[in-house]
């Protein structure tokens, strides 16, 4: 199974970005999102922006990785 994770660019230079994932920095390519802007949520998936994505979406996504984070960590628990 695959999943793509949302993002937020906060800085940019040629086909890189940096990107915020919830707190986090990473570095992303945006070969593929080439109009991918500083500011603009971005899906990521192995290290590559594959889509730019609305605001709420990227966050209701994030809420939704969240919760499942928090669900596996009771069911170790």
């Amino acid at each position: 199974m695959c999943l793509g994770v949302p993002g937020k660019i906060i800085s940019r230079n040629d086909n890189s970005a940096v990107a915020d994932i919830n707190g986090n920095q990473v570095k992303v390519s945006v070969a593929l999102t080439p109009e991918a802007e500083v500011g603009k949520y971005v899906l990521i998936h192995a290290g590559f922006a594959m889509q730019i994505i609305d605001e709420h979406i990227a966050r209701e996504t994030m809420n939704y990785v969240l919760e499942l984070q928090r669900l596996g960590e009771a069911y170790e628990n």
